[in-house]
């Protein structure tokens, strides 16, 4: 066992003292020690009720013959860091949370461990970790929060993005404060990753799709006891795996990498999870070409219309069969890799063999014959503004838009657009441009969800398109346009962008334009200079320094 270097043998009599003053026994100390990576914190609401997810774990695992062994992991919620300066540090913890993992993991060696997330940057940091660590591991989030009903339409469900796009009704008039405020208090009911298909459950589904969680991981709501049932048997599984030395590299393959992201496709997940799927590979050893998002988008059609972009939630998602069943109907026409090996120690054919997987409510999961769209959820669009490419999520793109043409309005900052936009600013027709906001310019590439949520607020997600080298929360919807590559920070073309240039965007042909002569834009870089740093001091100084673009997953050269 791995383990034995820290425990075997009589110059291992002090280890073993050290752990027997933790409380362990011999007999615990024999047995295999499997790490938990645990999250919980009293500052998240999916991670809130993470010790009782991990205490389900840590049963599995001694029924099954192993020795559990918690320690700590921070997180960010993204949604209180939001339009702050807290929102600098959100993506640049995930390369905290995969490093500090790794120093706990290779200080206190475990035969395998088990990895509890459930938010945003979380999920992918203990993903890159398992990946980097390649022991046998696995996957056990804490579930999504339960939707939320309006206080004033019972009928409708509601979550975290009614209450941004609350605030920009406010702004405008259509909504007055006492409105809001119970729109406010009803949004978030319970325990769990926000409701919709955000990054936090885009990533979980991931995590299912790609093998490295147990069936269920992605869509059992967090208050659910049989969330615990399924813990229970990840502690179960994970010995299981550790019996098979099923290490994370033979699960997380490119094959499986191509099932994620055909889920991805299917579900109409975050942008984010492009970041994040590049990182992930990255840390297997593997590249994923941003041209395989359109390669990819091209083949998987759009089958479920998720809150931000449509008004199902992922409870609607769980009780129509979740992402067994996504994969099933993908399967079926043979878009799926099914020789792919799981958590469960089975391949993907094998897992859906089950005969109670099947599509429950085919107006939540449509079958491939009539998508919401026929294209898949994301594109990857390409030009002069991003020769490396940028992101949208197209399922959440209204029609009228996702061609447009306008005049660009420039800002350097979250702070300066969003200023603009709540000052009725902005007119119909503009290409919102907001630079100096990527991995190192941000530094940090901060989550945009107040801008987009105000101009979603005051109607105006039809009629302006928003493009930056920042990021998006994946509650954005509209022609929300991210992680422009490379960043305005490199001296890229998004640098030489003046007001009133016309931008033309056109996310069928996967282009993006600055309809400037090419000398004209060499003329203005010529000119250009660098500025400052916005943070100069502390970790974040440090991350901007070795902080790569977005193209590349925003990963530490």
């Amino acid at each position: 066992m791995r383990s034995d270097i820290a425990k075997k043998g009589i110059a291992r009599a002090p280890h073993r003292s050290l752990m027997k003053a933790v409380g362990f026994t011999d007999e615990e100390i024999k047995r295999p020690l499997v790490g938990i990576a645990n999250s919980a914190n009293e500052l998240i609401p999916g991670h809130m009720h993470l010790n009782q997810i991990v205490t389900a774990v840590k049963a599995g695992i001694r029924m099954a013959g192993g020795t559990p062994m918690e320690f700590s992991t921070i997180g960010v919620c993204d949604g209180i860091a939001m339009n702050h300066a807290g929102m600098h540090y959100s993506l640049a913890s995930r390369e905290l949370i995969a490093d500090s993992i790794e120093v706990s993991a290779m200080a206190h060696p475990f035969d395998a461990i088990v990895m509890v997330p459930n938010c945003d940057k979380i999920v992918p940091g203990m993903l890159m970790a398992a990946a980097r660590l390649n022991i046998p591991a696995i996957c056990i989030s804490g579930g999504p929060m339960l939707p939320g009903v309006h206080p004033s339409d019972r009928s409708r469900k509601i979550d975290l993005i009614s209450v941004f796009e609350a605030v920009g009704a406010v702004k405008t008039g259509k909504m007055d404060e006492e409105q809001m405020s119970a729109i406010e208090d009803a949004a978030c009911p319970t325990c769990g990753s926000c409701a919709g298909m955000f990054t936090a459950n885009s990533m979980n589904c991931l995590t299912e799709a790609i093998g490295m969680g147990l069936p269920g991981n992605g869509t059992i709501p967090g208050p659910m006891s049989e969330r615990i049932r399924l813990a229970k048997n990840a502690g179960m599984a994970i010995m299981e795996l550790l019996d098979q030395n099923i290490t994370p590299r033979e699960i997380m393959t490119e094959k499986a990498f191509e099932n994620s992201l055909a889920v991805d496709m299917a579900l109409g997940c975050s942008t984010n999870t492009v970041l994040h799927l590049k990182a992930i590979a990255h840390e297997a050893g593997l590249n994923i070409p941003l041209e395989k998002i359109n390669e990819m988008s091209a083949k998987i059609p759009h089958l479920c219309s998720l809150s931000p972009g449509g008004s199902d939630h992922i409870l609607d998602l769980y009780h129509a069969g979740g992402i067994q069943a996504v994969l099933k109907t993908l399967m079926d026409e043979g878009m799926i890799n099914g020789d792919c090996i799981t958590a469960t120690g089975k391949t993907v054919t094998q897992n859906l063999s089950d005969g109670n997987i099947s599509v429950k409510d085919h107006n939540v999961i449509r079958p491939i014959s009539n998508p919401y769209h026929k294209e898949g959820g994301l594109a990857v669009l390409f030009g002069n503004l991003a020769p490396e490419g940028c992101v949208v999520k197209q399922s959440a793109v209204k029609k009228e838009t996702l061609r447009h043409q306008g005049p660009a309005r420039v800002f350097d900052s979250e702070e300066a657009a969003t200023e603009a936009i709540m000052a009725s600013a902005i007119n119909k027709g503009d290409v919102i441009v907001i630079r100096y906001e990527g991995p190192a310019g941000g530094p940090g590439m901060r989550e945009m969800l107040t801008p987009t949520s105000a101009i979603a607020g005051m109607g105006l997600d039809g009629d302006v398109a928003l493009i930056t080298d920042g990021r998006f929360s994946g509650g954005t919807k509209g022609a929300s346009i991210g992680h422009i590559s490379p960043e305005a920070m490199q001296g890229s073309t998004l640098a030489a962008v003046e007001e009133n240039d016309q931008i033309k965007i056109d996310i069928p042909a996967k282009t993006i334009e600055l309809l400037v002569p090419e000398d004209e834009i060499q003329k203005r870089l010529a000119a250009w200079r660098r500025p400052e740093p916005k943070i100069k001091t502390g970790y974040l100084e440090r991350y901007a320094r070795q902080v790569t673009s977005a193209g590349n997953g925003a990963v530490f050269a």
